[in-house]
């Protein structure tokens, strides 16, 4: 007899489960009428309060900006990439013309690759994006493009990124406004999250 409850309990806490050769597969169930209900085990989960407005809203506005910096990261992180090639690759050419030209074509290569996509980010992801620059080289994006194309290329990209709402020039701050995108950001980099691949 106990023999007998002890496999009935065992049968109720556990799901069998079989797969037919024709890919259907077959399940415990009982039946409700004319209804046949499967029995399976589902996880335990959590059940909280309603979480009060304020904190939705803030939830929100975090959960968004989590989604703009897992866009924008990668491109940051290859903006560095591409500017220590570039610096390590002009440091070796002697001839100024030389280096313009190699900086010139190295920026056509990239923009046949990346312009596309780049240009799928929204507003928000590209001031991320300009912020996050700062980070991983230690430069503005003026700076950068002043260093790399000069003066005049980096007012006239000051300027449309001004019409735009954004602005090059601006310096990255993880202690103070860009904390939780820092936060985001080194969770990203302990594999927490993961980057979005496009």
């Amino acid at each position: 007899m106990r023999a007998s409850i002890l496999l009935i309990l065992i049968l109720l806490n556990c799901t069998a489960f079989a797969q037919l050769p024709d890919g259907r597969s077959v399940t415990l169930g009982t039946k409700s009428g004319t209804d046949t209900i499967p029995m399976v085990n589902l996880p335990v989960i959590d059940i909280y309060d309603a979480i009060d407005p304020a904190q939705a809203a803030n939830l929100k506005k975090y959960l968004k900006l989590r989604r703009d910096v897992l866009r924008a990261y990668p491109y940051a992180k290859l903006a560095a990439q591409q500017l220590t090639l570039i610096n390590d690759s002009t440091a070796k050419i002697k001839s100024e013309r030389a280096r313009k030209k190699f900086i010139k074509e190295t920026e056509q290569e990239l923009k046949e690759k990346f312009e596309k996509d780049l240009k799928n980010l929204t507003y928000t992801q590209g001031r991320i994006l300009i912020k996050l620059i700062d980070r991983e080289t230690g430069n503005t994006s003026y700076k950068l493009v002043k260093e790399l194309r000069g003066s005049l290329q980096a007012f006239f990209w000051q300027s449309m990124a001004r019409i735009f709402g954004s602005n090059l020039k601006s310096e990255y701050d993880a202690e103070g406004e860009d904390r939780m995108i820092e936060g985001i950001v080194q969770a990203i980099e302990r594999g927490e999250l993961q980057v979005v691949k496009k």
